[in-house]
């Protein structure tokens, strides 16, 4: 009888460890940047703010989720996912065929065209041959860096870690020209005091074998029903006005794009 009562409870106590395993607030671990303004960056205080922090929380609060940031280096996004040191990448990562190799993208939560950025005098024409020889400066990993080497491949290309290094090497001269987000160049350098000499010079790029076909959130191939969350969650702040709320709070144009 002792057995029976004794087997009952532990059937009820591991009912009840159950009940509060399922009811334990979960967690989503998100890479992001913290140095591509206005969509990821620091604040004087240290903290995180920009467009793309400001989408991480609003999908956990849709997906009733705990959001804990992860500062990751951006060439570092992938790897760092796939070895589960993260759970998902919302780092303005352009959905491509290359990277959808390796990762599940959700659906877009933004897509803008690239540029180039040079001197406000630059009289380059911006093709293979009018570049032939400047140095161009990209950063590392991004889609700009895959276009710059095949497009512009008599040109010099330098790779860096992050996009202000870009930058500032533009403005020293140790850059002839750069490739770019348009509102990255935009907002974070031609709007700010050190960019008032630059200026986008050529067309946009957008072919989408490069540029893909907007900023998505990557996330591993084995979680599919993170997934679905994901894009629920999307359409939800599409729909309920949370999206355009946070994309009026940085820009006053429709950044989801067409």
């Amino acid at each position: 009888m002792k057995k029976a009562v004794l087997g009952l409870l532990m059937i009820a106590s591991l009912g009840c460890t159950q009940v509060l395993a399922a009811d334990t607030v979960k967690q989503l671990r998100v890479g992001v940047e913290g140095a591509y303004p206005p969509f990821s960056e620091k604040a004087p205080d240290g903290s995180l703010k920009g467009f793309d922090i400001d989408i991480a929380y609003a999908l956990c609060t849709h997906m009733e989720v705990k959001c804990v940031l992860v500062e990751t280096g951006f060439d570092s996004m992938i790897p760092s996912l796939n070895v589960r040191k993260i759970d998902a990448v919302i780092a303005s990562l352009s959905i491509t065929e290359e990277r959808k190799k390796s990762v599940n993208f959700s659906d877009k939560y933004y897509h803008t065209p690239s540029r180039m950025v040079a001197h406000s005098d630059a009289k380059f024409a911006v093709t293979t041959e009018g570049m032939s020889g400047k140095r161009i400066g990209v950063q590392r990993g991004t889609t700009h860096e895959k276009f710059a080497m095949d497009f512009f491949n008599k040109s010099q290309i330098t790779s860096y870690a992050k996009q202000d290094e870009v930058f500032l090497d533009l403005v020293s001269g140790r850059l002839d020209a750069i490739v770019v987000d348009s509102v990255a160049a935009d907002q974070g350098f031609l709007k700010t005091p050190r960019g008032k000499a630059f200026a986008f010079i050529g067309p946009a790029f957008t072919d989408p074998k490069y540029f893909g076909t907007g900023a998505g959130i990557a996330l591993r191939k084995s979680d599919t029903e993170l997934l679905a969350r994901v894009n629920k969650a999307i359409a939800e702040m599409r729909k309920d006005g949370t999206y355009k709320k946070i994309q009026q709070k940085y820009f006053s144009f429709d950044v989801y794009g067409e």
